[in-house]
């Protein structure tokens, strides 16, 4: 794996918690407008929390893309994981994320 890649573990972590804060802003009583502005403040935070500055998130999004065995896996392994707190009502994934 090249230099500045995220580990599929550490991708996999915050994958789950970007879906996790895509879908709590879709449930926000807010008009589209208003989520486009509130969606990145809660991408930050995810990024915040797992210590992962953007561009290193996206350079290894863009690395997995374009390896689609590899990529499946983390979006199976991240789907499985958002299931499993769906499920449970767990949101320990969003717990540093504003409320």
């Amino acid at each position: 794996m090249p230099e500045g890649i995220l580990d599929e573990d550490k991708m996999v972590s915050v994958l789950i918690d970007i879906h996790i804060a895509e879908g709590l802003v879709s449930t926000l009583p807010i008009n589209y407008d208003s989520s486009r502005t509130m969606y990145p403040m809660f991408e930050k935070e995810v990024f915040r929390k797992h210590n992962v500055v953007d561009s290193v998130f996206h350079r290894s999004l863009e690395y997995y893309l374009a390896n689609p065995k590899i990529i499946d896996r983390i979006y199976e392994r991240t789907i499985d994981s958002l299931n499993v707190i769906e499920k449970s009502g767990n949101t320990k994934e969003t717990d540093d994320l504003p409320q």
